[in-house]
Formats: C-alpha cells, sequence, structure tokens
C-alpha cells in the first residue's frame, strides 16, 4: 500500500510596520525541524522597511502580498487564508509578527489530530503567556466579561498543563486551522478589522463541529509584553466595544445575553464622567450603533 501524501502547509503572516520583528519571526519559521511549504505574509500597507526585509529574506516558499491600505488584521487574515486556500493548501497556520516559534512548533502541532489547533505561548523568560479562554460565556446575562477562564489563569506554568487543552477561543497567533473547516464555515470576517475576529472565527467552527485544542507541547515565543489595556476613549476603544457588541449580537444564546451590549452601553454613558469623558461615551453610542449592522454574519 502507497503511503498517505503528506499534508500540505502554508503559513499565514500579518504584519504592519513592525520590520524588525517581522524579521526575527521569518528567522523562526526558517529554523523549523518541519519547514512549511509556503509563507504567505501579507503587509497592511506598512510605511517602514518591510518590504526590504521581505525582499531580503530567504526563506523557501515565501509570497509577500502588498496591500495598498490597511485591511486590518481581520482583512490581513482574511486575504492571506484565501490565497492559502485557493492554492490548494490543506493546513494553514496563522501567525503575528510579534512571535517566535520554537524548532519543533510546527511538528508538534502536526502530530495532534484536529482540525483546528493552537500553539501555547510563552514569554521570552518562559512564563505561560496562553490567553486562550477555556470557557467564554454567551449564555450568562451576568458575565461582564464572557471570558471566564484563560490558560494561563488556570494553570500556573504549561508544564502543569494536560498534552491538550480544549479552548472556547483563539488568538490568530499561532492558530493552525485545517482547509475542511475553511469548507464549512468559510473566512473570517474582515468587517471586524481589528479585534475578535478570531474568537468570532472560533465560534463559528465549534458551533459547526470542530473542537479546538491548545497542543502543550507547541511553544511559540511572545516578543511583546501583553498589554490589553487600551485607550477605551481612543480609536482601538472604538473596535473593543463595537466588535465585543457584535459577538454579543450574533452569538448570544439567549434574549437577555443579546440585550447586554444595550446595558453596558448604557452603563459606559452614565459613569463617563468618571472614567473616559465625553470621548469614550461618543466611542460607545458609535460602536452600539454599528454593531447593530453587523448582528447576521456575512454570507459564506
Amino acid at each position: 500500500m502507497s503511503a498517505e501524501p503528506a499534508e500540505r502547509v502554508a503559513v499565514v503572516v500579518v504584519t504592519y510596520n513592525r520590520a524588525d520583528l517581522l524579521r526575527g519571526m521569518l528567522e523562526g519559521l526558517a529554523g523549523l525541524e518541519r519547514a512549511p511549504d509556503a509563507v504567505v505574509v501579507v503587509d497592511n500597507a506598512s510605511s517602514d522597511h518591510t518590504r526590504e526585509v521581505l525582499e531580503a529574506s530567504r526563506l523557501p516558499g515565501l509570497v509577500a502580498i502588498h496591500t495598498t491600505d490597511n485591511l486590518g488584521g481581520a482583512g490581513g487574515f482574511r486575504l492571506g487564508l484565501q490565497t492559502a486556500y485557493d492554492q490548494g493548501y490543506d493546513v494553514m497556520w496563522l501567525m503575528d509578527d510579534d512571535v517566535v516559534p520554537a524548532p519543533d512548533c510546527l511538528t508538534r502541532l502536526l502530530e495532534v489530530d484536529g482540525s483546528c489547533l493552537i500553539a501555547v505561548r510563552e514569554d521570552r523568560s518562559g512564563a505561560l503567556v496562553e490567553k486562550a479562554a477555556l470557557r467564554f460565556d454567551l449564555r450568562n446575562p451576568l458575565a461582564i466579561r464572557p471570558k471566564t477562564a484563560s490558560i494561563d489563569s488556570t494553570y500556573a506554568t504549561r508544564a502543569e498543563m494536560p498534552a491538550t487543552v480544549e479552548v472556547e477561543n483563539v488568538a490568530f497567533e499561532g492558530f493552525l486551522v485545517r482547509r475542511e473547516v475553511i469548507d464549512r464555515i468559510g473566512l473570517p470576517d474582515a468587517s471586524y478589522f481589528i479585534f475578535y475576529d478570531d474568537v468570532d472565527f472560533a465560534i463559528r467552527a465549534r458551533r459547526a463541529g470542530f473542537p479546538i485544542r491548545a497542543v502543550r507541547d507547541a511553544v511559540l515565543v511572545r516578543q511583546l509584553d501583553f498589554d490589553q489595556q487600551h485607550d477605551l476613549a481612543g480609536w482601538k476603544g472604538y473596535y473593543m466595544y463595537r466588535n465585543l457588541f457584535a459577538v454579543h449580537f450574533r452569538y448570544g444564546e439567549n434574549a437577555l445575553v443579546r440585550l447586554k451590549p444595550w446595558l453596558v452601553a448604557l452603563a459606559v454613558v452614565v459613569l463617563s464622567p468618571l472614567r473616559g469623558g465625553r470621548a469614550e461615551a461618543r466611542n460607545v453610542s458609535r460602536a452600539l450603533r454599528d454593531a447593530r449592522g453587523m448582528r447576521t454574519p456575512p454570507a459564506r
């Protein structure tokens, strides 16, 4: 009997104005024990020396896509995944430009059965910093934040984890997806622009019958510290509110959960003199209005 053909793997990277981080990330890919068959890099209209870094790279199978506009992380990953999918790759492994995979990271992922897998992130000191949620609660209207437990809040170190851990959301940073998932649910929704596009994709995948597992021995090293305390009165705050509300409108499991964006928006406006001021109040009001227009996911 002939052996089954090996799966063809494409890495999909999205980058924006972080050329030096991108260089280190590409060097990490070049050092993988199991080399990917292609690396698709979406350069989101960077204005730094990203193009020069890509042109200097000798990574085999590198495909650089330079967009004329910044598509955001959501649009960049959609474009990169669409490119890899259209070229017939069996497995797509998504990356940001601020992580470096351990040499055996892809090997360890491909050893595990499953259509949706994630590598586990550590920081440069070896501390566990994987934020994927063990529980993302869209059923309890009293859960102010739907992420009620994460890997790094549950396990003190990566060594304490079981070999695989089922999770309910992901970051598009070390997420491996097989093409059968895209066959079933389609591509990420570019309308999110930034934040929650990965959460939306994970919810759709799980509801289509594809569990998501974190693979303990597949390690990614984050080169930057996590800083999730964004300015809710700034432009990122608008997207954080809008996209969180859109997820609740789309996937809330009961009417009270789908009502929660209205209550959150009201609370933010009432408390705005004590926190983000008028700018945050404007952000949350506009976010609520615009999220209502996102209640239906785009057709596959």
